[in-house]
Order: structure tokens, then sequence, then C-alpha cells
């Protein structure tokens, strides 16, 4: 099987496989399809690696079917003891993943290397020691003994986005295979290196085969199929809210299989009369623009109590526009900003600043394309990159405060009190995450209680933990990510009642 070239930092050249990975090994999908695969920075083809397809699915699955029962009855310790050294084997390749996720998804190099792989890695570990704990309970029943089990699912799907596929592959992997089930991963089709790079780490690890499958594609053939499945009992999906209910809807019409789904967001970031502003400056700049604001919960919202309204805006602005100036490729130090994942979503996030300007929004600043100075290797094929985005002067019903536009696209709105802004934070379909700055503890109680979402930041933003659930409510979703509870997401409870004969 071939493999792709890749050159990261420094000019430190590696490999990675360009097949489908099914039972520890790399093979060309059953029609031979693939997929090209852009920098899209530069524009320049990366290579072509394998696409899976329906007739690939089935295999996969077959392959896992079959590893089902070995790693079903594997003791604990030893999946312990599994996913410990995968985690050890991406922190080892640290460099190589950070370089992946800076070629295929341009993402910052550096934020990759701090940030993603840390919490990948984390949360592997944080489920490797659940893999020995997962226990039911006995209790006294009606002239006997009732004993109640937490058992795997057995083959399950995860279908993975672009713009976090190692950390997000991980929230799911890891309590996924400590639970005991066995997986197919369905990595995007715009930034599927990081999977087959995955790949070669799950055979080096020494998993049996079959217990984790790969298999890059796009969602309506590789995706839907997962969804589709009749011997696939769980799929865990990540991503849009659109495709989000059509793979419910694949799965109600097929097994009845449980699904999960982390879907978008539209984050509230409330800053109140009392909060230290230079604080809450820095993490809603950050909050609303990180990976190019290519990132579910992303506080793209922002609201500000009268009194502070202007100090905030004035922090805020040198904060947000300072960044712009170190764009750049990627792969390299000192970039702050990378180019967005596609030309489809540039073209799709400066439609929403379009419609921001002719709604009547005011423009604080950004709304413009930005032009690397280095240039581009193929116009035809590179990203381009978007500044900063900010409007003011808007209204509750504008498109671009109503809809996730997964851009740099911020707006800053004004309240006056706590239940005017929980009404306008709640107004939002989506409940995925919300930031709340204050000094004061009281007011910070209240206003968690009474906000719709599934993860609150208090005077900060976006720092998930292994061991906190991740998940959102209304339009963004159910179920969770991390955390212990989302052992209960990947495991079905089975009742044995021991009735106890006359005499015993």
């Amino acid at each position: 099987m071939p493999a792709l070239t890749l050159t990261g930092r420094g000019g430190r050249s590696f490999e990675v496989p360009t097949g489908l990975f099914i039972s520890n090994q790399f093979i060309d999908s059953i029609n031979r399809t693939t997929l090209d695969v852009y920098n899209p920075y530069s524009g320049a083809l990366l290579g072509t690696v394998s696409a899976g397809e329906s007739a690939d699915i089935d295999l996969a699955v077959q392959e896992a079917s079959k590893a089902l029962p070995t790693w079903r009855r594997l003791p604990g310790t030893e999946k312990e003891r599994l996913l410990y050294r995968l985690a050890s084997l991406i922190a080892r390749d640290a460099d190589d993943f950070a370089a992946i996720h800076a070629l295929d998804a341009g993402m910052v190099y550096d934020q990759v290397r701090a940030l993603d792989i840390r919490n990948a890695t984390d949360v592997l570990r944080h489920f490797a020691g659940w893999a020995d704990k997962i226990s039911g309970r006995i209790t006294d029943i009606t002239n006997g003994t009732g004993y109640v089990r937490r058992e795997p699912f057995g083959v399950c799907g995860l279908i993975i986005p672009w713009n976090a596929p190692l950390m997000i592959t991980c929230w799911k992997l890891g309590p996924a295979l400590a639970s005991g089930n066995v997986v197919i991963i369905k990595s995007p089709e715009l930034a599927p290196l990081c999977g087959q790079k995955l790949g070669q780490l799950i055979a080096e690890a020494g998993f049996p085969p079959g217990v984790v499958n790969i298999v890059p594609g796009h969602g309506a053939t590789a995706g839907q199929a997962i969804a589709e499945h009749m011997q696939i009992r769980k799929v865990s999906f990540t991503g849009s809210t659109q495709t989000g209910r059509k793979v419910l809807q694949a799965a109600a019409s097929s097994n009845l299989k449980k699904v999960t789904l982390e879907l978008g967001g539209k984050g509230a970031s409330i800053v109140l009369k009392d909060a230290d502003l230079a604080n809450a400056a820095f993490w809603t700049s950050m909050g609303s623009s990180a990976n190019n604001g290519q990132i579910c919960v992303l506080g793209s919202r922002i609201y500000v109590q009268d009194e502070v309204y202007d100090d905030f805006v004035k922090e805020f602005s040198v904060l947000s526009t300072q960044g712009t100036a170190y764009i750049g490729n990627p792969l390299d130090a000192g970039v702050a900003k990378g180019p967005m994942i596609s030309r489809s979503q540039h073209a799709r996030v400066m439609s929403y600043i379009d419609a921001g300007l002719h709604e009547g929004a005011q423009l604080l600043f950004g709304g413009k394309q930005l032009h690397d100075p280095m240039g581009t290797a193929d116009e035809n094929h590179a990203s381009g990159f978007i500044a900063n985005t900010v409007f003011v002067g808007v209204t509750e019903d504008m498109e671009i405060v109503k809809e996730e536009i997964f851009g740099p696209v911020a707006t800053i709105h004004r309240f006056s009190t706590e239940a005017e802004v929980i009404q306008k934070a709640n107004a939002s379909e989506y409940g995925l995450s919300a930031s709340i700055f204050s000094r004061d503890i009281d007011r910070v109680q209240r206003l968690s209680s009474a906000l719709e979402a599934g993860q609150m930041f208090v005077n900060c933003w976006g720092t998930p933990s292994a061991n906190m659930p991740f998940g959102g409510t209304k339009a963004s979703g159910f179920g969770s990510d991390m955390g212990v509870e989302a052992l209960e997401g990947w495991t079905t409870l089975k009742s044995t009642y021991h009735w106890h004969m006359h005499g015993e």
C-alpha cells in the first residue's frame, strides 16, 4: 500500500498510508474510489487517499463483528494498557499530528500542539482508567436477587468532523473502547490524514485486528452507510445540526440504533458590569475567533451590560484585531491565524457578512478577505483568509445573530438587566455553551441556572476537561462526550432476575 510523504515544521518528513484501515491493515477501497486532499493554505494537492463507500463499510462491520467477542471478554486492565499505550504514542508523534492538522485542515500548528493533542491524550488516559471500573449493581427483589449490568452495544460508528479531527475522535474512541465496543470511524473528507496517522498507531499499540477500523469518505456515502447499517448498534456524530437530523432519521428508519449527537452552537458570552473587563475581553476575543470561528462552542453572541459597554468594546477591539496581523502558513512559528478549511466555507462566511451589512448591522471591524503576502501556489484550491469580524447595532432577528456561521464573525449586544439578557441568550435554537463574566458569585449562579446550555464557562471560555461531560441541548444535540457520564452513552443495561427456588 503506497504512502503519502508529508513535510512538517523544519522540513521534517514523515509518511502516512493512503488506504482504508480495516482489521489493522491499510487496503484499497473495493471500488478503488479516492479522495484528493488539498492544503487549504497553498492550494497544493497533498495526495490521494482511498474513499470508503457502502461496500467498504460492510467489510469494516464484518471485521469488527469478528473482533467483538474477544474484545468484550478482554480484561479491563488489558483495555486500560492498550488505551494508555495509544495515548503515549500520540504524545510521541505530537509533531506529526500538529503538522497534519496544519496541512489538511489549516489549523495553527502551535495551537494544535498545545491544546488539541494534549486534550486528546488526556481523554484516552481518563477512559483507560475506567476500563476495569464499569460496574452494575445487585439488589433484593421479591423472592430473589436482581443483577443490573452495563454491557457494550457492540459494533459502533463514529462520524468525525473536520475542525478538530484528532481531539474529537479521541472523545468518542476512549469511552467506546473502554466500554467494550468495537468501532468504525468515518474520518472527514476535507481532513482525512489525521485518521490515517491514527490507524498506524492503533496497529503499533497492539490493538487486536478489527477493534478499530478507520474509513475516510464522503458523508453522503460512507457516513450514510454507517447511519443506515443494520449491524451497527450505536452512532456518535459530531457535525452540523442539519446533518445530525439526517443521521437520526437514518437510524430510526433502519434498526433504531442508539444515537448521540453533538451539533451546532451559537454561544452567548455575557459580560456583567462588575466583570474584570481585561479578562472578559481576552476570553471573548479568543472565544469568537478561535480556529477561524470553525468551532461549535464559539461564543459569537456577546452581550455586554450598558455601564461597561463602551470600555469593553475598546478593549475587545484591540485584542481581536491584533491577531489578524499574524496570518500565514499555519505550519510556521508565530502564525496566529490560518486559512479557512475550504473555498466553499470561505464563501459561506463571506455571504453571512454580506447579509449582516444588508440587514443594517454596523460593521465594527473586519468584514473582508485577507491576503497573505507570500501568495498561494494554486489559487483554485487555496481557501483564503477572512479577518476577524464583529458587528454592533444588531437586532435579535438578524441572520448573523440567529444562524451558526462557523467563521470568525461575532455580534456585540447591549443589555440592561439580568432578565433581559437571559431572555435574549435563551432565544437561540441552539444550546451548546455559554460564558458568564462577573465577580459576583450570586449573579453567576443565577445566570448559570437560567441559561439553556450544555456547558457553562465562568470568567473563561472553551476549556473542556477530560473528566467533565461535554454535550448540548435543544438543536445542539444530546448525549455526552468525555466525563464518566459518557460511559452511559456507550453501554446498555441488562437486568437479570434470579428467582430463589422454594427451600433455597
